[in-house]
């Protein structure tokens, strides 16, 4: 069977947000492939909000949730692969849940950890804003 975790994690998003409240990820940062600001890891876990207010181009698949966020004014692209993510819970009154440990992923976890050369996930790379070439093209419009 597929792990649940996907799933439930996009619900629980999606709920949250039905709800006004600020979706937040729980993650255990030192999971192999996992690309986080580590000047924020305390005890080996972080706290993301994943809010659209938050984040730029937030995309949960049934693999890794990646977005892009500033941390301390520096933009970054943040990747998460499903093994990491601990919880999804609201900033305001900790609705949510926490994920339990599921057999795919804790092969996933080996399989990673055997590995001499993983294969490299996204680099961390501040995103930059492509510049654009030539001139405005605004129109009065009367």
């Amino acid at each position: 069977m597929t792990p649940s975790r996907p799933y439930v994690l996009r619900a629980f998003y999606d709920w949250l947000l039905d709800n006004d409240l600020t979706p937040h990820l729980l993650v255990n940062a030192e999971v192999p492939h996992t690309e986080v600001p580590h000047q924020y890891v305390n005890d080996g876990q972080i706290v993301l909000n994943i809010s659209p207010g938050a984040v730029v181009g937030l995309h949960m698949d049934n693999e890794a949730v990646s977005f892009n966020a500033r941390f301390g004014g520096q933009p970054l692209q943040v990747y998460i692969p499903m093994a990491a993510v601990v919880a999804i819970q609201a900033r305001e009154n900790g609705a949510g849940t926490f994920f339990p440990p599921e057999p795919a992923y804790e092969q996933w976890l080996e399989a990673a950890s055997d590995e001499d050369e993983p294969a490299a996930p996204p680099e961390m790379e501040p995103a930059r804003p492509e510049p654009k070439k030539g001139r405005p093209n605004l129109k009065v419009i009367k």
